[in-house]
């Protein structure tokens, strides 16, 4: 396995910067396990899946973490992407080599943040004048959606992306990025899928920056995986347990989804609840535990998520699939169309 192995050519004009409205009009790439790829629409759901399957949704909520400042006359950009208490925050500083520990760095006249600490490729350690509520509120009013880089905005962002970055389930704040595969879902969808006996539940996982970022080096087994927090309650381990004893296939939608179900699986695919932080990297190898189906987007070349794809379906099967997308002008990456994959029987 070699990193140019998870390599594709994509142009510019594929990359989505804006969802498709209404949501649900996203084309959908049927990825059988042996027949013929399908193209479909998002809304064709309820036609694609079966009474008692359940969907398993990413309830976390994007927050406002990118802000831009200034150190003296520089201007700096930066992303806050952890919590470690206090005021303090871990975050991503584009010119961070020019920072040094105990530069102070101001947001708006009544916001502001101290370099308490600088680690490596940019990461920089924040203690912010405000903490708790307080913190948020200056958040909210100042920093805009940290959309990943490949899509386009003017400094400031757009107001937009406030909702359109935003899944209709987001409910705990914690993510520095969307779960995507959710941007899709309306109430008019999930009504739908009611009405055809499909059901669904929710877990959080907090989607960190480390999703955004490449693998660099030629074996990917080298790749450090970042952790991300996430929590599977007891309540949705238990609609899952009912709904595999009464043969209903489990669905995860989004890759993030399907990490935190499959690091709460155990070996011979018991959903247990779950709590703490996740590492899991799934590449070709990885024996999948329980889930049978996933709902996700079109992931960047050389990422970790084209490695999960790819152990789902198969190296080969993802090549030809995203290249089936690529020559129907399917839209790509987080605003962008969707695939779903049914996982080959073993």
């Amino acid at each position: 396995m070699h990193i140019d192995d998870f390599d594709f050519a994509l142009p510019r004009e594929l990359i989505a910067d804006h969802p498709c409205e209404p949501r649900d009009a996203a084309r959908l790439l049927l990825v059988p396990a042996s027949r013929r790829f399908e193209d479909r629409r998002i809304a064709d759901l309820p036609a694609l899946l079966r009474p008692g399957d359940l969907l398993v949704f990413n309830d976390t909520r994007v927050i406002p973490a990118r802000l831009v400042g200034r150190r003296g006359a520089a201007i700096v950009e930066v992303t806050v992407h952890r919590d470690l208490g206090g005021g303090l925050w871990r975050a991503f500083a584009k010119g961070a080599r020019r920072l040094r520990t105990g530069d102070r760095l101001a947001f708006a006249d009544d916001f502001a943040a101290q370099v308490a600490e600088k680690h490596t490729e940019g990461d920089v350690s924040l203690r912010f004048d405000l903490v708790g509520a307080a913190f948020h509120e200056m958040l909210a009013r100042h920093g805009t959606m940290p959309l990943p880089p490949y899509i386009k905005r003017p400094r400031g962002g757009d107001p937009r992306d406030r909702d359109d970055y935003q899944t209709i389930f987001a409910n705990e704040e914690g993510a520095v990025a969307a779960p995507t595969a959710g941007l899709h879902f309306t109430p008019a969808l999930l009504e739908a899928l009611a009405r055809r006996g499909v059901g669904w539940t929710t877990l959080t996982l907090h989607v960190g920056p480390g999703t955004f970022l490449p693998v660099k080096v030629a074996d990917p087994r080298d790749h450090p995986m970042h952790a991300e927090c996430g929590v599977l309650s007891p309540e949705t381990a238990q609609r899952i347990a009912t709904a595999r004893r009464e043969g209903g296939r489990l669905v995860a939608v989004g890759t993030t989804s399907l990490r935190l179900i499959e690091s709460a699986a155990l070996e011979h695919g018991e959903i247990r609840p779950f709590a703490g932080e996740t590492r899991l990297f799934i590449m070709p190898g990885y024996r999948f535990r329980a889930i049978d189906m996933l709902l996700t987007n079109f992931h960047l070349p050389r990422s970790t998520l084209l490695m999960l794809v790819a152990a789902l379906a198969g190296l080969d099967r993802i090549q030809a699939a995203y290249a089936h997308a690529i020559a129907a002008r399917y839209r790509f990456f987080s605003y962008g169309d969707a695939c779903l994959i049914e996982r080959p029987k073993e």
